[in-house]
């Protein structure tokens, strides 16, 4: 579990593609104090295992699933890449709870200066919107950041300067991909509050079925 609070930039040192996967090399700083084999790190919000770690980098395998519904195959070596590492149990939850669990991408739309701030408008899938509500949270590669509207098409957020230093957000152009995760408790309502199509195991009988005939 993350927070969406970027602890550094990293940078991708080296990519080594597969058939249908690839291994990553990761440089970093701060996440290097503690980190361990095993260990999970969010890289642009994706929650990758620390396979290997070699002073202040360390490689992680990623999957075709991975690949085919993240941004990541859209990077390239010398990309820069948010870092956070899985939260501890004494750590203070500044962002919301980010599983590294990418729901799909988005489309960099625009980016509009407001004062101090920066609105970024984004454009993504219906199925990604359904769980977007204005002043709720999502994470944008593993970015923590508040709706500050949406419609049918996308949504906007305000980018403080802090963020903008912090986070490589900012860095990106109109066009480039982001990595999206909608919040984790809206997810879940969505659910629990779609109606499922209940059947008997190993059968074909369906409550539709027995009205159709009179039960």
């Amino acid at each position: 579990m993350f927070t969406g609070i970027i602890e550094e930039i990293g940078a991708i040192e080296q990519i080594e593609r597969g058939p249908r996967s690839s291994r990553l090399t990761i440089s970093g700083n701060i996440i290097f104090s503690d980190l361990k084999l095993g260990d999970s790190v969010a890289v642009d919000g994706i929650c990758l295992t620390a396979a290997a770690i070699s002073g202040t980098r360390f490689s992680a395998d990623v999957m075709p699933e991975t690949l085919s519904r993240t941004a990541l195959g859209a990077r390239r070596s010398g990309s820069p890449v948010n870092l956070e590492r899985a939260m501890p149990a004494n750590g203070r939850f500044g962002g919301h709870m980010v599983s590294g669990h990418i729901d799909g991408v988005g489309t960099i739309a625009s980016l509009r200066p407001d004062d101090k701030a920066v609105f970024v408008r984004i454009d993504t899938d219906p199925a990604i919107l359904r769980c977007v509500i204005e002043k709720g949270s999502i994470a944008i590669d593993g970015i923590s950041l508040t709706v500050a509207s949406v419609d049918d098409h996308g949504f906007s957020v305000s980018i403080i300067p802090h963020t903008a230093s912090e986070t490589t957000l900012l860095s990106k152009r109109a066009g480039d991909l982001v990595n999206l995760e909608n919040d984790l408790i809206g997810k879940y309502v969505e659910r629990l509050l779609t109606p499922q199509e209940p059947t008997l195991k190993g059968s074909n009988i369906t409550p539709q079925f027995l009205a159709e005939h009179g039960f």
